[in-house]
């Protein structure tokens, strides 16, 4: 009996295209322009535009305005919705090819080094700096730091890290960035679209990401008001971080030198 005729799942067919994929390569090393995206993948700004169109109505990209320059937008690879697309474009070619069971990952012989920026300190970056150490249980070593700290953590900062996390983050403080010149980092990732534009050069050995995500403290209203947005931002960041960890294990060794 002939087997019934599938359709292409929509992952396949999106990302079969080379353009399309190559975008999405792109993207997962962090969020990009897209004049950056036009310059690393070699093609017309029209055409490049044309496939992240495709790619956002399809939820695999999302965009977002720039904080710091708002005729910008950074374009976003959702790797919870490709997680969810490939599952399920291998479940309906065979049950056994279904791509949600556990996987392991190697241990480095050091433990990476991963540095936080954004602006303030007090936010994003203090957020991620918590929840990447939650979750790396020791295999990580973690800063953050900001190009112009604030005195202290948000409220909201300690508040969500605390409720949403279990994390005790209250005796934290914003720290400058230009006090970690001297150490080395395997991965700086920059939460503001402001700091990225000046965080210093930490070297060739380091790898560079950026995550454009707003800044949850720049909106006018109480903290109770506002706590919704924090709540939203370390959710983002969080699944951020877990996408993330597994890739820490690849780097060099040879950059982990950074120290206290």
């Amino acid at each position: 009996m002939a087997l019934a005729r599938q359709e292409v799942p929509p992952f396949v067919h999106l990302a079969a295209h080379p353009l399309r994929w190559r975008l999405l390569a792109e993207l997962s090393e962090g969020d990009q322009r897209v004049r950056e995206l036009v310059a690393r993948v070699g093609e017309p700004q029209n055409l490049v535009s044309y496939h992240l169109r495709l790619l956002r109505d399809s939820g695999l990209v999302t965009a977002s305005r720039s904080s710091h320059d708002g005729r910008d937008s950074y374009y976003h690879l959702n790797l919870e919705r490709a997680a969810e697309m490939l599952t399920s474009a291998g479940a309906s070619l065979h049950p056994a090819l279904r791509m949600d069971s556990p996987r392991t990952e190697s241990t480095p012989s050091e433990p990476p080094v991963v540095l936080f920026v954004c602006t303030g300190n007090s936010a994003r970056s203090a957020i991620a700096e918590a929840l990447l150490r939650h979750r790396a249980a020791g295999s990580v070593e973690v800063f953050s730091a900001g190009t112009r700290p604030k005195p202290s953590l948000h409220a909201n900062t300690v508040r969500v890290l605390r409720e949403e996390y279990g994390i005790d983050r209250s005796a934290q403080r914003p720290r400058l960035l230009d006090s970690l010149a001297d150490l080395r980092f395997d991965a700086v990732i920059t939460l503001c679209d402001k700091a990225r534009e000046v965080c210093p050069d930490f070297g060739d050995d380091s790898r560079w990401i950026h995550w454009s995500i707003p800044d949850p403290a720049a909106s006018n209203g109480s903290d109770e008001d506002t706590y919704p947005l924090f709540r939203a931002t370390a959710a983002e960041i969080d699944t951020r971080i877990r996408y993330l960890l597994p890739t820490l294990t690849t780097l060099d060794s040879t950059t982990r030198s950074a120290s206290t």
